[in-house]
């Protein structure tokens, strides 16, 4: 460990920076436009992260518009039959949603009075919820300066930084240090939603459109 507490790969603010007012710039051109976007109901956005585990945005539209249509707050979907659930997320796959679902929603309802939890500690708490779902929330839906990674981000942060990290990229303290310091901007929403269409549409696991990239000057990946 570095003075400072500064981890031994993480770049300097300025960097970072940098690298994010890119990706700001690329997304206010490229962002992707899905209906869970276009709120900022905390519960809304909380089930759409639920189901966007494992699973395409695209395959997750109908299924998230379809479930909203038919039980468009936390009561109503507390109140449902699992198995009208299931008929709803039978497209998504992963039987474990099913019940999650209608547990999280009455969690919410019967510990928090219908209002999702504002903090991580708690929110991680919630059937189906982890740290990514949590932060997904609190940044997306609350406009907090909260954390986010999954494969994806590290994968962005190893290309265009070239930090090492561990096998096990999401847990591994240098990102997840990165993470929570590109996250410290004035709008923590776009600045998240811009990195995960960045890493979908332009860094992607296979055949990344380096040609392309707007980054491409000061990224590892391509030096």
């Amino acid at each position: 460990m570095k003075k400072n507490n500064i981890l031994p790969d993480i770049p300097s603010r300025r960097y970072i920076y940098l690298f994010r007012i890119k990706l700001l710039r690329w997304f206010d051109r490229n962002g992707r436009n899905y209906p869970w976007r276009d709120t900022c109901d905390p519960f809304k956005i909380l089930i759409a992260e639920m189901m966007l585990r494992r699973t395409k945005a695209d395959q997750v539209r109908p299924v998230y518009e379809h479930l909203f249509s038919e039980y468009p707050d936390v009561n109503s979907l507390a109140a449902a039959k699992e198995e009208k659930i299931r008929k709803i997320l039978y497209p998504l796959g992963l039987e474990w949603r099913t019940s999650a679902f209608g547990l999280v929603a009455r969690e919410i309802k019967e510990k928090y009075s219908c209002k999702v939890p504002v903090t991580r500690e708690e929110l991680i708490k919630l059937p189906g919820v982890g740290e990514y779902v949590a932060g997904a929330v609190l940044s997306v839906g609350y406009g907090k300066k909260e954390w986010i990674v999954d494969s994806n981000i590290v994968r962005v942060f190893r290309r265009y930084f070239g930090i090492r990290t561990s096998s096990e990229g999401r847990r591994d303290k240098n990102v997840i240090e990165m993470a929570k310091r590109y996250i410290r901007c004035k709008d923590p929403r776009r600045a998240n939603l811009a990195i995960l269409d960045f890493a979908a549409l332009v860094c992607t696991p296979r055949n990344p459109a380096c040609k392309k990239c707007p980054l491409r000057i000061r990224c590892k990946y391509i030096q």
